[in-house]
């Protein structure tokens, strides 16, 4: 499988014209003109109405209830199923296991699975980026170019007792070496009931306004998944908002909010579906230097480990590869 999805890499890199892309620095990313041009959060929209726009640039996150019906969160739910018992394959899709299950045999299917990852090449679980309901929505944050830009549906378990359910808080724009910040945005939809027992999102409300913080693993006895980063520094004054939410219920959320959830404390698994959008008109930015140098470093080695060392992938190769234009025109994404 990992030869399949190398040979389609190859292919797509012969595509991507290194004339085309500049890198900016990280220093002047945010006052460089992008798509829509406005001091809000929100781009001028018919869509969302004032309270809802105060709302949003006030705490960086909008629920949008019953947004995504059950019909298609049950299509979602069965495709999972198909992929996690090896009916369906997809060779540039990243499937995780929980650390607690990686080394036990005890388990199989989908209760040893906690994430799928990059599903932009599964045209079932990849509709959910193209609904009409989801691009509605995003475009109040993006403008209406908009490129998909990472996409997971996760299933996260039932905690064994080691916390490893957990998910540190954390901030998104962590992962992204494109800017600006304000013109990306996370849809994260609940495919079921999501409360705190079973580990719901949990929000610091009006932490979008903050610099983008380190972040590390964190020294947790039971282990840490892969990619759980989690801030090493963050005002514990500020307080934490749970987003209880129904199947279908969407947020809406800015990069830079610090989020994470709770360990899973019900004998049941709690999935979501979630991508990122970011407007076509954003650009990449270089990292070397800067508190994301790290997770640069972590995601090649991820890539030559599968791909192999003598792979050449930059970091934003790799988010150039699994991006998509999802409506509107292409710009410098």
């Amino acid at each position: 499988m990992a030869d399949t999805a190398r040979s389609r890499l190859e292919v797509i890199k012969q595509h991507l014209s290194p004339s085309r892309f500049h890198l900016k620095s990280p220093e002047n990313s945010e006052t460089a003109a992008v798509g829509v041009e406005t001091d809000s959060l929100v781009v001028p929209n018919d869509v969302l109405t004032e309270e809802e726009v105060d709302f949003y640039n006030k705490n960086g996150y909008l629920v949008v209830r019953n947004l995504v019906p059950q019909e298609l969160l049950d299509k979602y739910l069965h495709r999972f199923q198909q992929i996690c018992n090896g009916e369906v394959r997809v060779p540039s899709m990243t499937v995780m296991k929980d650390v607690t299950f990686v080394k036990s045999n005890r388990l199989s299917g989908e209760k040893t699975i906690n994430k799928l990852q990059n599903f932009e090449d599964d045209e079932v679980l990849f509709s959910y980026c193209q609904l009409p309901e989801i691009l509605k929505y995003v475009a109040c944050f993006t403008g209406p170019d908009i490129k998909s830009m990472h996409t997971m549906l996760i299933n996260k378990p039932p905690d064994p007792g080691t916390m490893t359910s957990r998910h540190p808080l954390h901030q998104d724009l962590h992962y992204f070496p494109f800017r600006p910040a304000k013109r990306i945005v996370c849809s994260w939809t609940a495919m079921e009931r999501v409360h705190r027992r079973n580990g719901c999102l949990i929000v610091q409300p009006g932490t979008q306004y903050s610099p983008l913080l380190q972040h590390f693993y964190p020294e947790w006895e039971g282990g840490v998944n892969v990619l759980y980063h989690g801030i090493k520094d963050y005002d514990p004054s500020i307080p934490l908002v749970h987003l209880e939410m129904n199947a279908g219920d969407t947020v809406f959320f800015h990069p830079l909010l610090i989020h994470g959830s709770g360990a899973n404390q019900t004998n049941g698994f709690r999935k979501a579906i979630s991508g990122h959008f970011a407007s076509s008109h954003c650009y990449y930015i270089d990292v070397k230097g800067t508190i994301q140098e790290g997770i640069e470093a972590e995601s090649l080695e991820i890539v030559h480990k599968k791909f192999g060392a003598d792979f050449d992938l930059s970091f934003q190769d790799i988010w150039r590869l699994k991006s998509r234009l999802v409506q509107g025109n292409e710009g410098t994404l």
